[in-house]
């Protein structure tokens, strides 16, 4: 699947439009990674996000029998909404050093910046797909309880063709 490049804004006036942001008397709500992303991704471009999840030694397994189970249906509902292009998940072939390893990476192309960035309550949906409340926050507890570490980095594409 092919998305289009965005256009790069000069770097002033990224930098101009998030000093505006951050000192600007806007909601409580808004934050400077919101304003920094609505100042660089206007348009209506697919936005994508990879998540990193490194486990507990042993628990990999487990945690993505708990990712499959609670959170990729919510993620897959998500895509027949519309907010959601589409959700991958990749693992490492080899092994790496202690400091770099990762178990799993999560990709997931968000519609645009704007819709990967905003306050979508899922709550409802949640309590839809899961009406035993009690152990689907137990097995999420548990999700996390056996990570070592979990980080998000959005992705922005590089034209190689632009000088």
């Amino acid at each position: 699947m092919k998305f289009a490049m965005r256009k790069m804004l000069p770097l002033s006036a990224v930098l101009l439009a998030a000093a505006a942001a951050i000192f600007s008397a806007g909601p409580a709500t808004t934050t400077a990674r919101q304003s920094a992303v609505a100042a660089t991704d206007t348009a209506d471009y697919p936005y994508a996000i990879e998540y990193y999840y490194k486990t507990k030694w042993g628990h990999a397994d487990e945690f993505l029998a708990l990712f499959k189970k609670n959170h990729y249906p919510v993620l897959k509902k998500e895509m027949e909404l519309g907010r959601i292009l589409k959700v991958s998940v990749a693992s490492p072939r080899y092994h790496a050093t202690e400091d770099g390893r990762w178990d799993f990476r999560v990709t997931i192309i968000f519609k645009n910046a704007a819709i990967a960035n905003d306050t979508f309550d899922s709550a409802p949906m949640i309590k839809q797909l899961y009406p035993d409340q009690d152990t689907y926050k137990k097995e999420e507890q548990r999700r996390f309880e056996i990570l070592d570490s979990h980080y998000d980095i959005p992705i922005k594409d590089v034209d190689l063709g632009v000088r």
